[in-house]
């Protein structure tokens, strides 16, 4: 969840070098950092505070005011936590451990940034510029969402890895005709742990309109689909929506 903070105030209370990095973490964001005293202006709270029984009292005040706490390395005391965030602006990745450990968190989006290109901002914003313009082509939903996982899939037309695919939208959405509506791919599994899926297995899961599926096959398995796709255990006479139907079946040599 992303809470928007912009032009709003947030509590920060406590001194030192902790408590200034939460005060620019929420001027970065664009909030207004503010003291106890102003905690009935405020939905959100970060305590920084190193006496554990003095951050306790005071999160457990703020929290009976209705706000939600973030008290700064107590994992245990927290209502939310704050990941490590990687920037392509409207694109934000957001690198979480539940509080375990924000250096894990922080390498991991390092890595990251290496990897995902600066551009991926400007492909956001052509996409979303390009909205009527996708509706009108593509009508249908499900047509719509598979021509665009397509062209967004690895070595597609808008590869979100690719610096040039920001240039290519309009191209793509005049010249797209050729992309298929009604695909049906199946994949035979051969085990119920879902990391034993390929890449590739993962990916159409993952991009799935609609799932068929053996009754046996583990809900850990069918989570790896999108949330909104549609679920169908097998036999299914009813007619797939349009777009990408995987049909998951269970080898019988398992």
């Amino acid at each position: 969840m992303f809470h928007r903070v912009r032009g709003r105030r947030v509590v920060v209370v406590g001194d030192g070098d902790m408590a200034e990095a939460k005060r620019r973490l929420v001027e970065r964001a664009g909030g207004i950092p503010c003291g106890e005293t102003e905690a009935h202006h405020a939905a959100l709270a970060f305590v920084a505070l190193d006496d554990v029984r003095e951050a306790e009292t005071v999160a457990t005040r703020l929290r009976d005011k209705g706000l939600l706490v973030n008290v700064a390395d107590r994992p245990a005391l927290c209502d939310f936590t704050t990941p490590s965030i990687l920037d392509r602006e409207p694109v934000l990745v957001a690198i979480a451990t539940s509080g375990a450990s924000a250096g894990l968190a922080k390498q991991l989006r390092l890595r990251l940034e290496r990897i995902f290109p600066h551009s991926l901002g400007a492909l956001a914003r052509a996409l979303n510029a390009a909205r009527e313009r996708m509706r009108e082509r593509w009508p249908d939903t499900g047509e719509r969402r598979h021509a665009l996982d397509t062209a967004l899939s690895e070595g597609g037309v808008l590869d979100p890895l690719d610096e040039r695919s920001p240039e290519r939208v309009d191209r793509w959405i005049d010249g797209a005709g050729t992309t298929s509506a009604n695909d049906t791919i199946e994949i035979l599994l051969r085990s119920d742990d879902p990391d034993s899926l390929t890449v590739r297995q993962a990916r159409l899961l993952g991009a799935a309109d609609t799932v068929l599926h053996d009754p046996e096959i583990p809900a850990a398995i069918l989570d790896r689909a999108r949330a909104d796709a549609v679920r169908r255990p097998l036999p299914c006479d009813e007619a797939p929506p349009t777009g990408l139907t995987i049909v998951l079946r269970q080898a019988g040599d398992r």
